[in-house]
């Protein structure tokens, strides 16, 4: 960025290895040592930076370490045509990975000629977590549009997508409330996402593209704030997994997600 430009608040969360995930692994052979040392249920680095866009009414670039993406939001009067008249607003979002933000350099959709499944499904479940903590009433017939871009990624784009877009979310709701617009902020709560998996064997947290591209079950888990959950997405790559696995994934995003909030709450408060 320019020198001319103000610094922004960002919160950060880099959480260290749990003193119960240290115990455990001592005097044992680990089943999975990550290449990054971190323990199992440990966080990669989480960076939000609000207002990276001063254009847009609310924005927010999310990194969780290598995996970066820009999050905006739109606020737009008017809603789809099949919503006119209702009272209520609606909520969407978009979602693409820039040509170079993997390895190799990936064609844009846009010369394709078409939107890929990936994508489809990847944004429909963005603005599905988004519409879950949105008083459509409250925000009356208005629309909201959070673009997602990938810059870089590094395997949990998804997860990272939903808990910058609330941000981003938030930061515009809000601006509508100083403004006088609104009374109150229709957004009812923060949602986030993060994912989980088992990998030779070993719930891990947070997986990343190698984890992710080993395991042998990845999970994402869309929480809210409350501990509410609005999308559990298990898949088992390789056989199948136990009831008590499902539950120790769980167990294993909430704490999770739980930092997550914590950081969400900091940037908003400070911005």
């Amino acid at each position: 960025m320019s020198n001319s430009l103000p610094a922004v608040p960002a919160a950060a969360v880099v959480s260290s290895p749990s003193t119960d995930s240290l115990s455990a692994n001592a005097g044992r052979k680990v089943a999975f040592f990550r290449k990054d040392g971190r323990a199992t249920d440990q966080l990669r680095p989480l960076t939000l930076t609000p207002h990276f866009v001063r254009t847009a009414e609310g924005s927010v670039l999310i990194s969780v370490e290598h995996t970066k993406v820009l999050c905006n939001a739109t606020i737009e009067n008017g809603v789809p045509g099949w919503m006119r008249n209702s009272g209520r607003g609606w909520v969407t979002a978009e979602y693409a990975m820039l040509p170079r933000s993997t390895v190799t350099r990936s064609a844009r959709e846009s010369e394709r000629g078409k939107i890929g499944g990936r994508t489809h499904e990847i944004q429909r479940l963005i603005g599905r977590s988004l519409r879950s903590v949105v008083d459509m009433h409250a925000l009356g017939e208005r629309t909201v549009i959070l673009d997602c871009d990938v810059i870089q990624a590094d395997g949990g784009t998804r997860t990272a997508a939903i808990t910058g877009a609330c941000v981003a979310l938030a930061i515009a709701l809000n601006a509508l409330v100083k403004a006088g617009t609104l009374k109150n902020s229709p957004l009812k709560q923060m949602v986030a996402a993060t994912s989980v998996g088992i990998v030779e064997g070993t719930p891990l947290l947070d997986l990343c593209y190698e984890e992710d591209s080993q395991a042998e079950v990845d999970m994402n888990v869309v929480m809210t704030a409350d501990g509410g959950l609005v999308e559990t997405q298990a898949t088992a790559e390789k056989g199948s997994y136990s009831r008590a696995q499902l539950g120790q994934l769980l167990d294993l995003a909430e704490g999770g997600l739980k930092q997550i909030f914590a950081a969400q709450r900091t940037v908003l408060e400070a911005s």
